[in-house]
């Protein structure tokens, strides 16, 4: 499958300032919300330019100011990622990458009730 979303791990952070905001941003204001990182200004605009060239984010100027807004949507996003990921590294299959899950014994009892509620199970 090939990946038509790809984009890098700090593009991904900006994106998802973007998807949390639900509003369109200017650059300072994806800077003030990405916690705990010290990425300059000139740094977040150039994220967003190359964001905006592979279409992952429109921008719009307003009273000489460019606003960010995502255009792809986080769920059909995910849900790409998921599927490249179980491709890669579980061979397509969905029950491996399930067993490998479950073998990590991280899932709490609460974990496993609410996804068979999920699911009807």
């Amino acid at each position: 499958m090939k990946e038509k979303m790809k984009i890098s791990g700090a593009e991904l952070e900006v994106l998802q300032v973007l998807w949390e905001a639900k509003e369109p941003l200017k650059i300072q204001d994806v800077c003030d919300r990405l916690k705990n990182k010290k990425w300059k200004y000139n740094t977040v605009g150039t994220l967003l330019l190359r964001m905006a060239e592979k279409g992952a984010v429109a921008w719009e100027k307003k009273n000489r100011m460019i606003y960010y807004r995502p255009l792809w949507d986080r769920k059909v996003y995910q849900k790409e990622q998921t599927e490249n990921l179980i491709n890669k590294l579980y061979h397509g299959s969905v029950k491996e990458l399930t067993v490998s899950l479950f073998q990590r014994g991280e899932m709490t009892k609460e974990d496993l009730e609410d996804i068979r509620k999920m699911f009807d199970l």
